[in-house]
């Protein structure tokens, strides 16, 4: 598809951009170069994430038609693609809630784990792993209520804590994550193909990582949990200090033999990206596909480096795109007893500390968006910033320094018309962001 003509139409050309990062990660572009062949026995496919239907579509659609094939793997809710004419259904997929867990994600968790015992050294795992997949395969702890896990996620998704740091403690509170659902599976291979969403694209993290080997330790788990003052029972703080909820660590037999396959990366949906900016005549840089950090700082300093360009021709000459990738972080700001709560998430939160510092800057646009399609738990993608954005909201008599005091990323953008609305993508490399700069 031709892209459109940057000078006259930017939020088009943009958005343009943002879609071919998102082909780019669709799972059936991706599986078939991965796919192992049937083994003697049974292949049971196992799941969880984001991406989890359409991954699951994929293998359904590239599987031999007359090989055994069966699973189930859960997704978020309404994160289901319409089946394709004529695509047997042979893989169960079903929905449950993201970010915070609930009793339809336990339920599932209970399932897969249960589907991988008594399996033998004939069979195979196909495990499909995205992001999202730490709540919505949630299974806690002995000790553990789902009510509990509920409001530790919570606790920790308003913290300000990365994903990392995140995942380092939902594994150590799990009886499926880090490595524990490849335990289970013992003694059939198991082959994990993973679409990443972390920076880095380190499996191990990329949905708490339910199939491969843990290095962190129950010993971290305790330092971030009281880094964020997030409580845990005392009984499950006695059992991380006693180190009794370890987790499988490399070298352990269990993984012998088995093998991880990234087979979409936020690398390659930002160098499609930089393609079709090319093809259209723009140079394209990227800065890094790993970029963490609070999202409204990381949009001051991609402000300043716009300015600069736009200023200067430094670093870059300009006319040109800056793109970037990654999984910044919105530390949730306390508000006075009844203020209405703020809705929006990163990229939102991104393009508010961007429009912010740009001031009005001429000739620079930008669009930041999650590629599930979903920022936070609203129903938009991002959001897109002008030159006019502040002028535009000050009409309305909103300031945007107010708006970040509270979070406000969607009320903000959603009264200027200037949302990213794409509805799920079905496929997830986290962060996707764009600055043009004429």
């Amino acid at each position: 598809m031709t892209a459109p003509n940057p000078a006259t139409e930017p939020r088009r050309f943009l958005e343009h951009l943002y879609h071919a990062a998102v082909r780019r990660a669709l799972p059936l572009h991706n599986t078939a170069a991965f796919l192992p062949p049937p083994p003697k026995g049974r292949t049971i496919v196992l799941g969880a994430g984001k991406a989890g239907g359409s991954m699951a579509q994929a293998v359904e659609a590239l599987w031999p038609a007359n090989a055994p094939l069966e699973g189930l793997v859960v997704t978020r809710y309404h994160h289901i693609p319409p089946r394709p004419d004529g695509l047997k259904q042979r893989i169960e997929i079903v929905e449950a809630a993201h970010p915070v867990p609930d009793a339809a994600g336990l339920a599932a968790a209970q399932r897969i784990l249960a589907m991988a015992h008594g399996l033998t050294k004939d069979d195979l795992v196909l495990c499909l792993i995205s992001g999202g997949g730490s709540a919505l395969l949630t299974l806690p702890a002995e000790g553990l209520t789902l009510e509990d896990k509920q409001r530790i996620n919570k606790q920790l998704l308003n913290s300000g804590a990365s994903i990392s740091e995140m995942n380092c403690v939902r594994k150590h509170l799990s009886r499926i994550k880090g490595g524990r659902l490849a335990a289970a599976c013992a003694p059939a291979k198991v082959v994990t193909l993973t679409i990443s969403d972390v920076p880095g694209d380190e499996p191990s993290i990329i949905a708490s990582g339910p199939t491969v080997p843990d290095a962190t330790s129950c010993a971290q788990a305790i330092a971030i949990l009281q880094r964020y003052a997030i409580e845990v029972p005392g009984a499950i703080m006695s059992l991380l200090e006693q180190g009794a909820l370890e987790t499988p660590k490399p070298g352990d037999a269990v993984f012998a033999g088995h093998e991880v396959h990234l087979i979409a990366t936020p690398q390659q949906s930002l160098e499609a990206a930089a393609g079709e900016a090319r093809a259209a005549g723009i140079e394209a840089h990227i800065l890094s596909d790993e970029i963490e950090g609070e999202s409204r700082e990381v949009g001051k300093v991609h402000a300043a480096l716009a300015r600069a360009v736009a200023h200067r021709g430094q670093p870059f000459g300009k006319p040109c795109v800056i793109l970037s990738g990654g999984e910044t972080t919105v530390t949730i700001r306390k508000q006075p007893e009844g203020t209405p709560r703020g809705r929006g998430g990163r990229a939102g939160e991104f393009c508010m500390g961007l429009a912010q510092a740009l001031q009005g800057q001429a000739g620079v646009w930008a669009l930041a968006a999650d590629t599930d399609g979903i920022d936070g738990v609203e129903d938009n993608a991002g959001a897109f910033v002008s030159p006019d954005t502040l002028q535009r909201a000050l009409a309305q008599g909103m300031k945007v320094d107010a708006f970040l005091d509270r979070n406000d990323a969607y009320g903000y953008f959603s009264a200027i018309g200037d949302l990213v609305i794409t509805g799920p993508t079905h496929t997830n490399v986290n962060d996707f962001r764009a600055i043009l700069v004429l």
